[in-house]
């Protein structure tokens, strides 16, 4: 039962939708201010044609916490206080809501999408595979996998690129070695193929109203045919590796070896099959567009762009960067990181609430969503000085000390924080200083570059650039 609120505050319409999960509101004082919509759909059509721009708007005209109607009732938490109550401080009442349902028939129940003591249980036996110990591991893989794209180039010569592809390819090739022990760009390209159609279909299907996975469309028996075959791939290898027994040292070995510390047990094939999924996903499409923003933010920011290639000179000498040399390379990591503050990949989180909260003085009911957008937060001119300006220093240590901690949170935080978040901020830094040493990526002109918010925060389109050899 969804109340709708007239331009006087009355209610003036209750009306029942089978598809939400809505507790009734009895009074309309005690609803957080937020933009009217339509009657009936709320800001659907313009959560759909415009995501960022209403969320944007949002924020600006209704403050740090504002509801939104979109069939159901959502609450946009805008403020680092908020996002830091739901994600860290009290998690425990809030879980992955429905909207991460549309990931589950590429992922099933990996940590992206499962909730409750199973979540738990995966989380603690996957956890030791992404210590930064073993991570130290990995690093010859992302350098070996960034020599062969730049040998690659070397044949392209000055011919525009898309460097969106370019990044996807390598950092396929970089999962599929440290994941699997496999060439997924060579070996198994038809892997590279389904992966890439199975995460096409799923950003369609998030810019959707209904979805009918069970129907045969075109588009279903395509993602169906995909996900057999990527499912044929993982269920092979996983089946190889225990037939042999063998600790190839890469991620799925880790995952097969993990026992539960309370139970003793490990994952089964099925949980094994889902967090490799989770892994290709998270590992390939999240790392490439935050590498894709990166080259695109330091085209257009040639300051910052010498200031990274003198540094790189100084620390590494024309040499093949090792993880010692990663805590040298403090201003590769400012702009990275400043790259996740404009353009985070994971763009959006959303939570439900298990028991009824409060917030800002604003009710939460039980049952009811909340939505946490790192794109708005980390513009929120409280805490960001010149917001959309692409400025690394922001991420020196002193300046870090002064913003709450959930200003920025490009990769969540508490309990759900991203599991592979070193993993990728080791591996944009072996890249882009191995990339530095010998290209600079100039911009075609002309090219209307804008962020398409799907299931990540990825460009419009292609994204040409030319490679210059320095």
């Amino acid at each position: 039962s969804v109340p709708c609120v007239g331009h006087r505050g009355e209610l003036r319409l209750t009306f029942n939708l089978s598809c939400g999960r809505v507790p009734p509101m009895r009074s309309t004082a005690q609803l957080a201010p937020g933009p009217k919509g339509s009657c009936l759909f709320g800001s659907l059509s313009e959560m759909r044609r415009d995501a960022l721009g209403l969320l944007t708007r949002t924020a600006r005209d209704h403050g740090d916490i504002a509801r939104i109607l979109l069939v159901i009732h959502l609450h946009l938490l805008n403020h680092p206080d908020y996002v830091q109550h739901v994600l860290q401080s009290h998690h425990t009442n809030y879980q992955k809501d429905m909207s991460y349902d549309r990931m589950k028939p590429l992922v099933g129940e990996g940590l992206l999408t499962s909730n409750g003591d199973f979540w738990r249980r995966q989380r603690r036996l996957a956890q030791p595979a992404f210590h930064k110990q073993r991570l130290v591991g990995f690093a010859g893989a992302m350098s070996r996998n960034t020599d062969n794209m730049l040998e690659r180039w070397h044949a392209v010569g000055e011919q525009p690129v898309d460097i969106g592809i370019e990044m996807m390819r390598v950092a396929l090739g970089i999962v599929g070695e440290t994941l699997f022990s496999i060439d997924l760009v060579g070996e198994a390209e038809e892997v590279s193929q389904a992966l890439t159609l199975t995460l096409e279909i799923t950003n369609e299907r998030f810019q959707q109203l209904f979805v009918l996975p069970n129907v045969p469309t075109p588009q279903n028996l395509r993602f169906k045919r995909a996900v057999a075959t990527l499912d044929r791939v993982v269920n092979q290898v996983i089946g190889a590796r225990r037939q042999s027994g063998k600790d190839e040292g890469d991620l799925l070995s880790m995952l097969m070896l993990a026992r539960d510390e309370e139970t003793g047990e490990a994952m089964d094939d099925r949980q094994l099959r889902d967090e490799v999924m989770t892994m290709l996903l998270a590992g390939h499409e999240t790392t490439a567009n935050l590498l894709t923003w990166t080259w695109y933010l330091l085209s257009k920011s040639p300051e910052v762009e010498r200031q990274l290639h003198a540094e790189v000179e100084q620390v590494l000498s024309g040499r093949t960067p090792t993880v010692e040399d990663l805590p040298k390379l403090r201003f590769t990591m400012q702009v990275i990181e400043e790259s996740l503050r404009l353009y985070p990949p994971a763009w959006l989180f959303s939570r439900e609430a298990i028991e009824a909260d409060e917030l800002g003085g604003y009710p939460i009911p039980k049952g009811s969503s909340v939505m946490m957008s790192p794109y708005i937060t980390h513009r929120h001119p409280a805490f960001w000085e010149n917001p959309e300006g692409f400025d690394p220093e922001r991420f020196a240590l002193d300046r870090v000390k002064e913003r709450p901690r959930f200003a920025y949170f490009p990769f969540a935080g508490g309990p759900r924080q991203c599991i592979g978040n070193n993993f990728a901020l080791m591996e944009a830094q072996i890249i882009i200083a191995m990339v530095v040493q010998r290209y600079r990526l100039h911009l075609v002109p002309g090219q209307r570059i804008e962020p398409e918010p799907a299931v990540t925060l990825r460009p419009n389109g292609p994204v040409k650039m030319v490679l210059k050899p320095r």
